[in-house]
């Protein structure tokens, strides 16, 4: 078989020039026409949700990975949520985990550098350069959960989704949560990998006490089915891979795939991980439709979403 390539002459590359008191969505305006490498996916990922976020008919999924809840982009996380630019959340337990102890207590700044068996002595447990107090962490965690479940079983709750779990604990915290916005705005937070973190620890501990409590994550399934097949077109924001990246992309192709993809990852595709995976391999599988608006951004999320964020607030109508 012969392969013709056609290569079609582009526009000129322009400079960049900024002056003091541009706005952001003039820079970003600079970087569509700049060839920049990676600036070009930018600006097409602002694009793309700009599009999806005012269609109407689009049922917008926004997933991310928990350790991002550990830092300063959980703000950006909770102001989109609260602003209603998604309809439903997919993340991991560790965003739970993270969002309840940032609310009770505080993480310090630490460095990628710091020597972990002093930390250790210390109490504190390092993810990346941010600092865990340990006291922050399981045992608090462990006493808000328990408090939490106590209630709901008091109240005759015996059996919970994690979109149960994750809307029970919005309603406990206070406006700095992702969580207390989602519940407040009836956006269902699904995480399909709720044990793998200290939230489902302590739903399973509950349960040793309480034998006919059940976890029924079957029911995530019901609700998103529900979502799925009557949505006219779908769309995402995925920051990080894994189980939160995948299960948005494996729900959609009940659909025939999203209609709009937006990906922020720092994966390699070469390893052939999930998480490396482009968008538009999505395409092979019918998660992401053919003819989708789509891009992959490389970059580390908590660099490029508060500019992300910041062009998409002054770009939307």
């Amino acid at each position: 078989m012969n392969l013709r390539f056609m290569i079609k002459p582009g526009k000129p590359v322009k400079d960049i020039s900024i002056k003091k008191g541009d706005s952001i969505d003039t820079i970003f305006d600079q970087m569509s026409k700049s060839g920049g490498f990676e600036s070009k996916n930018l600006v097409d990922g602002l694009n793309i949700l700009t599009a999806m976020i005012e269609d109407k008919n689009c049922l917008k999924f926004m997933s991310f990975v928990g350790a991002v809840v550990s830092t300063g982009l959980r703000g950006v996380i909770t102001d989109m949520i609260k602003n209603r630019m998604c309809d439903v959340v997919i993340t991991t337990c560790g965003a739970l985990d993270h969002d309840i102890a940032r609310h009770y207590s505080n993480y310090l700044e630490g460095s990628f550098t710091m020597d972990d068996s002093e930390l250790m002595e210390e109490e504190i447990h390092r993810l990346g350069n941010v600092l865990v107090p340990m006291k922050s962490y399981g045992p608090l965690i462990e006493e808000k959960m328990q408090a939490f479940l106590e209630k709901a079983y008091k109240e005759g709750k015996r059996e919970m989704s994690t979109h149960d779990v994750t809307k029970m604990i919005g309603e406990h915290l206070g406006e700095d949560s992702f969580l207390y916005w989602a519940n407040k705005n009836g956006i269902p937070v699904i995480v399909p990998g709720i044990m793998d973190g200290a939230v489902g620890s302590q739903i399973w501990m509950f349960s040793q006490n309480h034998p006919d409590f059940k976890l029924n994550i079957v029911t995530d399934g019901d609700l998103l089915s529900g979502l799925i097949f009557k949505a006219k077109k779908s769309g995402a924001l995925m920051i990080g891979g894994g189980i939160s990246k995948h299960h948005t992309l494996w729900w959609n192709q009940y659909r025939e795939g999203l209609d709009y993809a937006v990906y922020v990852t720092t994966a390699q595709e070469f390893d052939g991980s999930l998480s490396g995976a482009l968008v538009r391999e999505a395409i092979s599988w019918g998660k992401v439709t053919k003819n989708a608006k789509q891009t992959t951004i490389h970059a580390e999320a908590t660099t490029i979403l508060p500019f992300l964020y910041s062009a998409l607030l002054a770009k939307l109508k």
